[in-house]
């Protein structure tokens, strides 16, 4: 089958399902309002399907690849739920220490999508770990829709204290250096910018369209940034200029890039708003920014 792209929507039904993936719509707000948009015998929930991830479109690195070595841990988060899960993935071969890459997930948990994303960045030789902010409710269900409705249950609070509990558990680790860097997707993307912000030692940053601090907590990052943007992206764009002006301000190094044409979401190669092009040059960049600012 044929992978449908952006293109194959009407630009509405895409904001809607943004609003549905964001929890500003529940299922049956979207498949109600979605109705208009099912023509020519398709029904808003074949348009729901057909926009929600399939993990085996964007399988890059077999979970069995013998050229890493993977496993789940449990890191302690005494400050956040108490214990976090994460999935750890290195070079298999790898003598030296390696330097370290934190990744966040979307507000989904930690879906097969992440973990390849994790494995990806473990081939460029990085020992990545890859918390679950699910895991004080059980841990990503198996079913992106039981997840967004467990992902409203989360205590933030307690879900930073975890992704601060798992920063400082990857640098603790006797076979790392002493370079991070974190990358983040969508709610993950707002989770590097917090950690920008929070880890002063933080040596590279890369929010992929998250919702961004507020402007006075910029003077408080400390790590470059290398910001990737959505063109289509007005939710979270419009923070954008207040933000900027902060970092400015504060003198933080950046880099943002916005890619013409792109959904939010653009990077993730499992759903339709999958954009090959920008996504390749994301990810170059990102590798490339990593390259420079951690080994």
């Amino acid at each position: 089958m044929q992978r449908k792209t952006a293109q194959d929507f009407d630009q509405d039904l895409l904001i809607l399902f943004d609003a549905y993936v964001h929890g500003t719509l529940d299922r049956r707000g979207f498949l109600e309002r979605a109705q208009k948009f099912a023509v020519g015998g398709l029904t808003a929930a074949a348009l729901l399907a057909s926009l929600s991830p399939d993990f085996a479109l964007g399988q890059v690195v077999p979970k069995d690849d013998e050229r890493l070595k993977t496993e789940m841990v449990d890191i302690p988060s005494p400050a956040g739920s108490g214990s976090i899960k994460a999935y750890l993935a290195r070079p298999a071969k790898a003598k030296a220490k390696l330097p370290a890459i934190l990744v966040v997930h979307e507000n989904r948990g930690l879906n097969p999508h992440i973990e390849d994303i994790t494995r990806r960045l473990a081939l460029e030789g990085y020992m990545v770990l890859a918390p679950d902010a699910l895991t004080p409710l059980g841990g990503y269900p198996g079913d992106e829709d039981k997840a967004r409705a467990l992902f409203a249950k989360l205590d933030q609070a307690k879900t930073r204290e975890d992704f601060m509990a798992s920063a400082a558990w990857l640098q603790a680790r006797p076979d790392v250096t002493a370079k991070l860097g974190a990358v983040g997707f969508c709610y993950g993307g707002g989770m590097v910018h917090m950690l920008a912000t929070r880890l002063p030692d933080l040596a590279a940053a890369v929010p992929f369209y998250g919702n961004h601090p507020a402007p006075e907590d910029a003077a408080k990052v400390k790590a470059p940034l290398l910001i990737h943007f959505a063109a289509v992206d007005e939710r979270i764009n419009a923070a954008w200029p207040a933000y900027e002006a902060a970092l400015k301000a504060a003198g933080v190094p950046y880099t943002a890039h916005l890619y013409a044409g792109t959904q939010h979401g653009f990077n993730n190669d499992t759903t339709p708003r999958f954009d090959a092009a920008a996504a390749q040059l994301a990810w170059e960049r990102t590798l490339e920014f990593f390259k420079q600012k951690l080994q």
